[in-house]
């Protein structure tokens, strides 16, 4: 989703239908494709269980965004709602967290593409291509970025189409070639064998549901750009969650029908189920809806992110000023090499890391913006327009302590990652001055809301 101004005085706005596409598009990844192997082979059958629960876990927290973004129509989304609640110290972290996120997902996704274009090219395992080609990839993506934002609409919308394509046959054509044989195991083995066995099987596959879902947090970043955001975001949010889950469960009963325990065998899950099922052009077809699919998200990922730090400097003073340089195609290019350097630096790990990296990230936006929606129930502070949170505490106090629940899945490796992060933050905070009069303005803004 695009996230800097256009040059036109009435830039044509984004419609209701135009939004839940683009959040479908932001949330359904590469996940949706590769990782449903390693949720089977943590949970065997129940992981269609998992998955719904992560998607009404989710949910409860795209409510309490839906709850926010009803009361604030600026962007920014996360990062935004922890400015307006709890200052500008919270707003800054988390406007770096939410950069860093984007940095993770440009670059799991840059990760993913050489992933899919290994599993039948054998020239992408040796270890110099793959690291030119991830790098090169980045590269490619700054470059273009720096000519402004031509081909982001249509890679966006080609991208699109290849996905939905690609999901809807798969679960369409694939019903035809079930085997219901292939329902048991319903968990593994080494999960019956007590509680805590079990909680260790259920946690590490929740983790990585969870990550499935993380998109729909950037669907009112852009909410400038949308019509009647306080009324469209808050029903795009629950829209999309909806059809992504739906989408989800049929994907991973149809692969369990079509390979049943096999499924942990395949590193491109999808388009080995979908090859086993109805033959090679099955293969080939999901293989080209997945390298079409993923390379619209890391270019859009590429596009959106260095709008985030962008925005933090130039439209919010949160960071210097020459971060928020633009040249002459109106493009971002200081952002644009800053994500790009840190980019290159996570694309050196594993797909399966940078997952482990995106939900800690996830973890850090949500809190704030919970307790936010807490706050703003308690004091009554912000009228909502168009969507109200139903049960006042009840949902984003269950949301709270169902995202905490998160942190016992945490690697020390990823919060090792996420303390360095929010230290730097911190500490590059106290040498960042603060613009007076952007405050006053903010503060009056604030004040205008509340009538």
């Amino acid at each position: 989703m695009e996230l800097i101004n256009t040059k036109k005085k009435n830039p044509k706005k984004l419609s209701f239908i135009s939004i839940y596409f683009l959040g479908i598009n932001g949330v359904i990844g590469s996940g949706a494709f590769l990782l449903p192997q390693v949720i089977y082979k943590d949970m065997d059958l129940a992981s269609v269980l998992v998955l719904l629960c992560a998607a009404i876990t989710v949910s409860m927290v795209a409510l309490c965004y839906a709850d926010l973004s009803s009361c604030f129509t600026g962007s920014g989304a996360a990062w935004l709602y922890s400015y307006n609640a709890f200052g500008r110290f919270t707003g800054y972290e988390l406007g770096i967290f939410t950069w860093l996120l984007g940095c993770c997902t440009l670059s799991a996704e840059v990760v993913a593409l050489l992933t899919t274009l290994r599993s039948f090219l054998s020239l992408f395992n040796t270890h110099w291509v793959y690291y030119v080609s991830v790098f090169g990839l980045i590269l490619l993506f700054s470059i273009i970025n720096f000519f402004g934002r031509t081909l982001v609409k249509l890679v966006d919308n080609l991208s699109s189409a290849a996905k939905m394509i690609t999901i809807l046959a798969f679960i369409v054509i694939g019903v035809f070639c079930i085997h219901f044989a292939n329902f048991s195991p319903v968990i593994p083995h080494a999960a019956t064998t007590g509680a805590m066995p079990l909680a260790k099987h259920f946690g590490a596959a929740f983790s990585v549901v969870f990550y499935m879902f993380t998109g729909f947090s950037f669907i009112p970043i852009a909410a400038k750009q949308m019509t009647d955001p306080e009324k469209n975001i808050p029903r795009v949010l629950i829209a999309v969650m909806v059809s992504v889950t739906i989408m989800y469960s049929l994907m991973m009963l149809v692969a369990i029908r079509i390979l049943g325990t096999r499924m942990s065998k395949y590193s491109t899950l999808i388009a080995n189920a979908f090859g086993t099922g109805v033959g090679k052009w099955g293969y080939i077809l999901v293989i080209v809806g997945m390298l079409i699919s993923i390379f619209g998200v890391a270019f859009a990922a590429s596009f959106n992110t260095p709008s985030l730090i962008f925005s933090l400097a130039n439209e919010h003073a949160m960071l210097p000023k020459w971060v928020g340089k633009k040249n002459r195609h109106d493009a971002p290019w200081v952002a644009i090499i800053l994500t790009a350097f840190v980019s290159m630096v996570l694309v050196t790990q594993s797909y399966l890391f940078l997952v482990s990296c995106i939900v800690p990230a996830s973890f850090v936006q949500y809190v704030p913006s919970i307790l936010a929606v807490i706050k703003f129930k308690h004091t009554n502070e912000f009228p909502n327009h168009g969507f109200k949170l139903p049960g006042k505490y009840i949902i984003p106090v269950l949301a709270l302590l169902i995202s905490c629940y998160m942190v016992t899945n945490f690697t020390i490796k990823t919060i090792t990652v996420g303390v360095v992060v929010a230290v730097l933050a911190a500490v590059s905070y106290f040498f960042i001055k603060v613009d007076e009069k952007h405050e006053a303005h903010h503060r009056a803004m604030l004040e205008k809301l509340k009538h």
